[in-house]
């Protein structure tokens, strides 16, 4: 394909980007190939940057650089080095150009610095002066220092990023020493720029500014995700993560004016900034305990402690969805890195711990929105009750006045949604037996705290919705809406009843608890006067339920893994119920 005009370069641009033949697209990337590997490659590159008429051409400049400084076998020193300063130069005459475009010429940027993080000349490491490059963005318009901070963010990914074409020691090399010299300083300087922005009035309607704080807020996001110690831990595993803050970095988190200083912007920023600043809060809180002393990391968590609780009086931003999930991400990552005993120490703890539960009440209430949010809620009771055992603080923990009411609002509000999912035609979700079976694992270790009143408010409402089920199945008052509902909420109680008797533990079981799973399990095998079994059996003509079938498996499952395995550590008289 010959491309020795700009016009024929637009072209390749159009297929390339928004064409929508695939055979002309197909061949636009073999150009591209043939483009790359040309000896003109450089200057087509600057033809398309200062006279091609759209984005796309520039992006394509962007795209063919990229790729050339990427190569296994690099351009010359000075090449790469005249590539970055043409590209620092172009950005800084153009901050106006399209996002997508400043984007993608800084990640050329940031991969060449990469690449030659250990490039010398005259002794000196020619790619390592970013940041002073930065500050000279930083000293220009708005538009100049979103630029310089987009530099820095992208830079910090780049290092972050592994690429498995090249040595992985050679990429853990170049990210360690980039930790060591560049990384602190960086942080340190969004820092002081975010405090900049809270010094004066924030125009939360000028989007330039609104852009500048975001980018800032990514930076330092993208400093605390930094992958410091090499371990490239899994991202699902959201709750074992622990951030490894280098030790140089302690000055830093041990200044009570840098978690004011998120939290402050939490409270003065519109949501999709806010969100930002609850993430950024989500890693400090994860900060590894070995960074402080045990004086400092009582002070450290009574200063995050304080944050809750400000956050929890003042509720309004939490209705943002965003900010939301943050929070709930944020209040789970406290438990995973703090120990109870620590926690009841702290001296709001009492009316935080009282903020929390009724956050957490409120969200189950409202069972329809975010939840997967939901799970982090319960991470954070599950770990908290699990706990109690091992507490040697005389401090009070007040899950035993907590823990039960969590777990009655969760059975309620799971056998309330039942008659809304049937009548409006909702997705159900007993459904998704993914998030169902997630959420019982964790409410099972919830509820043995207080296991009377769990106890207590099962056989109650297993009784009632029992003889309300057995009525609706006489002929004369069956209504199939209604039938449906019913056989939803027992479907649910089966499905209760097998969690709490999962969550029997030897340790800490008594005779008395063994009793009561013997009560629950007798309601579902036998429940007298009516016998689940037959009522269903009753149900044959019309249908039998799948739902509540598959819930006696689960319970069945549940029970025989507590009390019929071989590898039961003491007795339990709940066999003697049969």
């Amino acid at each position: 394909v010959s491309l020795h005009s700009l016009a024929e370069l637009e072209v390749l641009c159009t297929h390339l980007y928004i064409g929508t033949d695939l055979t002309q697209r197909i061949e636009a990337e073999k150009a591209l190939l043939e483009l790359i590997d040309s000896p003109e490659c450089l200057s087509k590159c600057q033809l398309l940057l200062e006279r091609g008429t759209t984005s796309y051409a520039q992006l394509l400049a962007a795209t063919c650089l990229s790729k050339l400084v990427s190569r296994v076998s690099p351009l010359p020193v000075e090449q790469r080095m005249d590539i970055r300063n043409y590209i620092l130069n172009y950005v800084a005459s153009q901050p106006k150009l399209a996002p997508f475009v400043i984007q993608a010429l800084i990640q050329v940027i940031a991969k060449i610095t990469k690449l030659g993080w250990f490039e010398v000349q005259k002794e000196q490491f020619v790619f390592r002066e970013i940041i002073a490059d930065v500050k000279k963005f930083l000293q220009g318009t708005v538009e100049h220092c979103v630029i310089g901070v987009i530099i820095l963010s992208e830079l910090t990914q780049e290092m972050n990023l592994v690429d498995y074409s090249r040595p992985s020691a050679k990429h853990r090399k170049i990210a360690t020493s980039f930790r060591d010299t560049s990384l602190k300083d960086i942080l340190v300087l969004a820092c002081s720029l975010l405090k900049e922005v809270l010094a004066k009035p924030l125009n939360l309607q000028d989007q330039c500014q609104q852009n500048l704080v975001m980018q800032v807020l990514k930076l330092v996001l993208n400093c605390l995700n930094f992958d410091f110690i090499g371990s490239s831990a899994d991202e699902s595993a959201d709750d074992l993560c622990t951030v490894q803050i280098p030790t140089t970095w302690r000055t830093i988190f041990l200044e009570p004016e840098t978690l004011d200083l998120f939290f402050n912007l939490y409270h003065s920023l519109p949501p999709q900034l806010s969100q930002l600043a609850l993430s950024c809060l989500v890693q400090f809180a994860s900060t590894r305990r070995s960074l402080f002393n045990s004086p400092e990391r009582a002070k450290y968590l009574g200063n995050l402690i304080k944050g809750v609780k400000r956050i929890l009086e003042n509720p309004q931003g939490l209705s943002d969805p965003g900010n939301y999930h943050e929070f709930c991400r944020f209040l789970a990552r406290l438990k995973t890195n703090y120990q109870l005993g620590e926690l009841v120490m702290v001296k709001e703890y009492p009316e935080v711990i009282r903020l929390i539960a009724n956050f957490t009440i409120t969200s189950l209430q409202h069972w329809e929105f975010a939840p997967n949010s939901v799970h982090y809620l319960l991470t954070l009771w599950q770990r908290m009750v699990a706990s109690v055992p091992f507490v040697k603080s005389t401090e009070p923990h007040l899950l035993d006045t907590y823990a039960p009411e969590i777990t009655k609002a969760f059975i309620t509000s799971r056998l309330e949604s039942v008659a809304i999912v049937v009548r409006d035609h909702l997705d159900d979700p007993l459904d998704d037996t993914a998030t169902v079976f997630q959420q019982l694992e964790q409410l099972c270790t919830i509820s043995r705290c207080e296991y009377e009143k769990t106890c207590a408010l099962l056989v109650q409402l297993f009784d009632q919705n029992a003889q309300n089920y057995q009525k609706l199945l006489h002929p004369s008052s069956g209504v199939t809406v209604d039938i449906t509902i019913q056989e939803g909420r027992l479907a649910w109680l089966v499905y209760l009843v097998g969690t709490v008797v999962g969550g029997r533990l030897t340790y800490t079981s008594t005779d008395e608890h063994d009793a009561m799973d013997g009560e629950l399990s007798y309601f579902v095998l036998k429940l007298p006067p009516i016998q689940l079994i037959s009522l269903m059996d009753t149900g044959l003509p019309r249908c039998s339920n799948e739902k509540i079938e598959l819930a006696i498996l689960w319970f069945l499952d549940q029970f025989r893994k507590t009390y019929v395995g071989d590898q039961l550590q003491r007795t339990s008289k709940v066999g003697f119920y049969y």
